[in-house]
């Protein structure tokens, strides 16, 4: 398939094929989660790339579980005193929308100018159940990065107080950097203000890598030392949350899957044999 007719044109696209998931999820009567806008931010580009995909990917139950994940863990932190969350390459993500959040708690959005500008078209007249703060930022500039963070966990105008405990949340944005570039990140985000760190890791991503649907947004970051990288860095894993396990205890899980669940968990810091995925909560030594 050639690079202008694969189904995703571009990483943004990604944002798009989330949401269609996160829809469908959302009309099952047993749905692990509700986002009534979805459908909406998803449009009919998203459905058609999951129509596109591989008929093991259509079903969606890692990206499925990951939201329920990220969910649990977010209302987990606000339990423990998080007071900001900064979500990077935020892309269409609805949680402030949909979750019971403080109405002074402050959520940050950061992505690309185009993707904001089109989340904030399609939910217009939507109200956040929190302060919600967009800012347009390449984080792949590291100055841009910077100044972002410095203005992030700052006062933000009219929010009151600096923030002192913040989650940081990458969600589904790993998977598209080199390594060198989540390194910078990981070194950007060593800040005292900045508590928690969580983020989805994917490890052995051959298959994804080699496959058409990506072709225009390849995934990369893949480190053969698995979560030993992150400990380099000084970032300890907290809480692992291991996809495909918990995806069975939802009933997500495929049938041909389940087996698996059952087996000893691998150790993610040696080399795997097989994929491995995870919702990992990192604090920084």
């Amino acid at each position: 398939m050639a690079g202008g007719d694969a189904p995703i044109s571009n990483v943004s696209d990604t944002a798009r094929w989330v949401a269609a998931y996160r829809a469908r999820e959302s009309a099952r009567p047993d749905a692990l989660f509700s986002d009534p806008l979805a459908d909406r931010l998803a449009g009919p580009r998203g459905h058609s790339i999951i129509d596109a995909a591989p008929r093991l990917m259509r079903s969606g139950w890692p990206v499925v579980t990951r939201t329920r994940l990220i969910d649990d863990l977010v209302a987990k932190a606000i339990g423990e005193g998080c007071d900001r969350i900064l979500n990077l390459a935020a892309g269409l993500d609805t949680r402030p929308y949909r979750l019971a959040l403080p109405a002074d708690f402050v959520w940050v959005e950061a992505d690309l100018p185009q993707i904001l500008a089109e989340k904030e078209s399609v939910l217009a007249g939507e109200t956040p159940n929190c302060t919600l703060i967009r800012r347009a930022v390449d984080l792949a500039d590291p100055v841009a990065r910077d100044e972002f963070l410095d203005d992030a966990i700052g006062a933000l105008g009219s929010t009151g107080a600096p923030a002192t405990t913040a989650l940081v949340l990458t969600e589904g944005l790993l998977f598209y950097l080199d390594s060198d570039t989540v390194a910078e990140l990981a070194h950007a985000l060593a800040r005292p203000e900045i508590a928690w760190w969580t983020a989805d890791i994917l490890l052995r991503m051959d298959r994804m890598r080699t496959g058409s649907l990506f072709a225009n947004a390849p995934m990369k970051f893949d480190p053969p030392n698995g979560l030993t990288f992150f400990e380099e860095l000084g970032w300890q894993p907290v809480e692992i949350e291991n996809i495909l396990v918990h995806a069975r205890k939802l009933g997500r899980a495929p049938w041909y899957l389940r087996p698996f669940t059952y087996l000893p968990v691998p150790d993610p810091r040696k080399p795997l044999r097989n994929p491995w995925s995870a919702v990992i909560r990192f604090q920084h030594e």
